[in-house]
């Protein structure tokens, strides 16, 4: 960070930071990445590996979203949330 900035990342839910943190190292350990991470430092782990940590942390996101809202039961259409657009 440069000189004199201070981090403007505020902390919206503090419980979500540990959760995703956890989940983080739980991926990585699935992945079998270099344990180092273990540590809490991951200076020493490719910018490849911890690309893939987060990526596959999006894909499981993003499925237990899809699964969620097929448990909501039903046909999930954002068609009938909006109105219909004019030329139709």
């Amino acid at each position: 960070m440069a000189l004199g900035s201070s981090s403007s990342n505020i902390k919206v839910i503090p419980e979500a930071y540990q959760a995703m943190n956890q989940f983080k190292y739980e991926v990585a350990t699935e992945l079998g990445i270099n344990p180092e991470y273990k540590s809490g430092y991951w200076g020493n782990i490719s910018s490849r590996e911890c690309g893939a940590v987060g990526g596959h942390m999006v894909r499981r996101m993003v499925a237990a979203a899809q699964q969620s809202l097929i448990g909501q039961g039903g046909t999930a259409s954002f068609r009938g949330q909006f109105p219909p657009e004019p030329n139709q």
